[in-house]
Formats: structure tokens, C-alpha cells, sequence
């Protein structure tokens, strides 16, 4: 690595990744001219020359940082593998910005998970669970054929199994590597009830790996009823699904809500076209909730269930980006939207025309969904069966009021009582 001045006009932060017990010779010069060597430990005891003074990473950053800050002379951090990997360049780059950093970095230790398991990785969703939340590292790699998470001694792969088994993962490959690129390195195969009943290094990879990788699915959405398992006609119809998605607008990330789920078509198709948001579905009736399960699992997707009734059902859970309001009338539609987090969207759906004007008052837009589908006649001709009319509102926006909604060339519109009026 060509020398390099910091933009502060010093020496930079010169880190230093270590693989096992190597480290590169460049980066041993470096450790070598250091005058405060950062490092965990371990990592001090084997590395830290003589003469420098050591300072043990133990946790809180924030005194690392300062003390780094202060020290007028060369400074070396040590860290396993690729430190801009999950790792302290992040916090150091932003404490310091990236012009004052020198990073020598060392194979990752996912990189050599999967260079043992003989697989490639481009494909592979990772996630750490070291310092972050179990849930949403848990989350991502059950939605994922193929992925390795980085787990800690506050989340262990033991942990991190019991999560996976209660979100309905379905990996049948799991692989726990542990101490990579030492003497004493170990690569476990295992399934997912062992990895939890087991007492493993909390400083692993676990990677997680299908029998068959699904073919990606295709980007569709409004799928037909037949696809879930429904009672008595009792789902939200996939003309009015495909228009709640769109209206929707869901991120790439983020607390998704399907409240009053039913059979969970919509919380299913928001997992299945977004696998990176939180979907979360809320059913008070037991029958219902077994069917939702089953459907997310058809369909190969992670799904939560809240089971109860709304609004009260939703004090537990956490604020939504998104959220679809199929059941529970107008008291849930405004608890949902006294949840909704900044700029987020509710839509919700209605076959009363009071329910709908409420909504529409709350919500700023309205549309009324009539479908007619095609039946063959006996003769070979083809008539409309026509579904109930179903409302959709979505927002929150400001209601638009006056002739900007007339249509361009005249002509009657529905017009809504907020207080439950009918058409006209």
C-alpha cells in the first residue's frame, strides 16, 4: 500500500484485519510503528509491540474513539478479518472520516466459511446479529435460500436457531464454522433443531443453505384465490389485492401490518415481492391463523402472526411503514394510523359505503373496484359475473375537494356523506 498522509495532515488510523493467527507483512510494519495499538484482547497479547500503549476494545466505542482521537502519534487498530466487513471501519469512518483510515484487511470470515463449504457467496444474504438486533438478522435469512449470519456472545448460534425455528424457516443445511483460519477451526454440519438444541463458539458463521435453491420468483402480484387456503369465500379478491399492493408503495424496508389478515393473502404477497420488510400479520380467529400459517409457508415466505383482536392486539407490536386494513371497521383504522410512522401509508378496504366514507375522510382518496369475470355460456358464448363492489382508500393525503376531481368531460361522480351518505 503507496504511503498516505491523513487529510488532517498526520498519520492515518492505520487498520489492520487479521485471518487467524497471520497477518499480512505490510500490516505487521504498521503495528510495528504504531504508539497506541486498539485491539481486543486477545489481539493485544499476541500483536502489540513493547513499546506502544495498549488500549482493549471491551464493548462501548465511545472511549476507543476518544482516546484515538487524542493520541497525537501513529495509531493501529486491530480486528478479525475485513474490518470494513460489519466491522470498525464504519464507526471510525464516521468518528474520523475515510480519508484519515488505512485499511489493511484480511479475508472475511464469511468468505472463508464459504471457501471451506466449497460454495460461492455472491448470492448469499448476510447478516450479523453481533451488536444488532436478533429479530431482524433472524428475519432476513429465513426469507433466504441461501445466507450466513455472524453471531456474538450475546447472540449465539443457539439463539439465533430458536429464532429461525419459531419464524418457520426452512432451511434443511445448516452449517456452524467457528475460529476460521485457526489451528482449532471447526465447520459443523448440522439442521436447524440441532443448531438450536446445541452449545456452540459464540464467535461463528452460521450459513444456511436450501436442499434446492427456488427459482427467483416472478414479479407478479394480485395472485389468483386459488393459490391460498380460504374459508367460505372469506380473502381479500386478487383484483382488489393487486390494487392495495400498488396503492401501497411498500419500501425496501420496514414494518409492514396486515390487520384483520383473515387468510393472510396480503401479508403473504407483501413477503413474497419484498422479502426485506417485516411482515406482520394480525388475526383474532384461531382457524384463521392456522391457514395463515400454511399459506406462508406454500408460498415459501416469512410471515408474523399476532394473534388477536385489534386495536388491542396491536399495542405489542412494532410501529408500521406500511399497513393493510381488511377487518375491524373505522376504531381500527384509526388506531393504525395513530401508530403509522412518518410518511408511511394505510390502505384499507371496504364493502359498506359508510365504512368507505369514514376512510375516505381519514385517508384523502377512495376508489370504488366493480369486476366482472368472464364466464362461458353453454353455447360458446361468454358472459360478466359480476363480484360485490369493494372500496379501497389509501393515504394519509389531503382531501381534494371542488372540480378538480370532475372528470375532464363532465359527467356524475360518486359522491360520499362523511357522515354515511349514499351514492348519488
Amino acid at each position: 500500500m503507496p504511503e498516505r498522509i491523513a487529510a488532517g495532515g498526520g498519520p492515518p488510523i492505520v487498520i489492520v484485519g487479521i485471518s487467524g493467527d497471520t497477518m499480512a507483512k505490510e500490516a505487521a510494519r504498521a503495528v510495528e510503528a504504531a504508539d497506541l495499538v486498539v485491539a481486543g484482547r486477545r489481539h493485544l497479547d499476541a500483536y502489540a509491540p513493547t513499546g506502544a500503549r495498549r488500549l482493549a476494545i471491551e464493548g462501548d466505542l465511545a472511549p476507543v474513539l476518544d482516546a484515538v482521537a487524542g493520541e497525537p502519534g501513529p495509531v493501529c487498530v486491530l480486528a478479525s478479518g475485513d474490518p470494513g466487513f460489519f466491522g470498525i471501519v464504519r464507526a471510525l469512518a464516521e468518528r474520523f472520516g475515510p480519508d484519515a483510515l488505512a485499511v489493511h484487511p484480511a479475508p472475511s470470515s464469511v468468505s472463508l466459511a464459504f471457501a471451506r463449504l466449497g460454495l460461492p457467496w455472491d448470492d448469499a444474504v448476510v447478516m450479523s446479529a453481533h451488536g444488532r438486533p436478533l429479530d431482524e438478522a433472524a428475519r432476513r435469512a429465513a426469507a433466504a435460500p441461501k445466507a450466513a449470519v455472524l453471531t456474538s456472545p450475546a447472540v449465539p448460534p443457539e439463539a439465533l436457531g430458536r429464532e429461525l425455528l419459531a419464524l418457520g424457516a426452512r432451511h434443511r443445511r445448516v452449517a456452524v464454522c467457528s475460529r476460521l483460519g485457526s489451528p482449532d477451526e471447526q465447520v459443523v454440519d448440522v439442521d436447524l433443531p440441532g443448531l438450536a438444541a446445541g452449545a456452540w463458539d459464540p464467535l461463528s458463521v452460521v450459513v444456511l443453505l436450501a436442499v434446492e435453491v427456488p427459482p427467483a420468483a416472478a414479479l407478479a402480484w394480485g395472485l389468483p384465490e386459488s393459490d391460498f387456503a380460504f374459508r367460505d369465500g372469506m380473502i381479500t379478491k386478487a383484483e382488489v389485492r393487486a390494487v392495495a399492493l400498488g396503492k401501497l408503495a411498500l419500501p425496501p424496508a420496514g414494518v409492514m401490518w396486515d390487520v384483520g389478515a383473515g387468510s393472510g393473502s396480503v401479508a403473504v404477497e407483501c413477503a413474497r415481492l419484498v422479502p426485506g420488510m417485516r411482515v406482520v400479520a394480525v388475526e383474532r380467529d384461531p382457524a384463521a391463523v392456522a391457514r395463515l400459517r400454511g399459506n406462508a409457508t406454500a408460498h415459501g415466505v416469512v410471515v408474523e402472526v399476532a394473534e388477536g383482536e385489534a386495536p388491542a392486539a396491536l399495542d405489542r407490536l412494532p410501529d408500521p411503514d406500511r399497513a393493510f386494513v381488511g377487518g375491524g371497521g373505522i376504531p381500527v383504522l384509526d388506531a393504525v394510523l395513530r401508530r403509522l410512522r412518518p410518511g408511511g401509508v394505510v390502505v384499507a378496504a371496504y364493502a359498506a359505503v359508510d365504512r368507505a366514507a369514514a376512510a375516505f375522510g381519514r385517508l384523502g382518496n377512495l376508489v370504488e373496484l366493480g369486476v366482472g369475470r368472464g364466464v362461458a355460456l353453454p353455447g360458446g358464448g361468454v358472459r360478466l359475473a359480476a363480484e360485490n363492489p369493494v372500496f379501497v382508500a389509501w393515504g394519509p393525503t389531503p382531501l381534494r375537494t371542488g372540480d378538480e376531481e370532475r372528470p375532464s368531460g363532465g359527467g356524475n361522480r360518486h359522491q360520499f356523506d362523511p357522515g354515511g351518505g349514499g351514492r348519488s
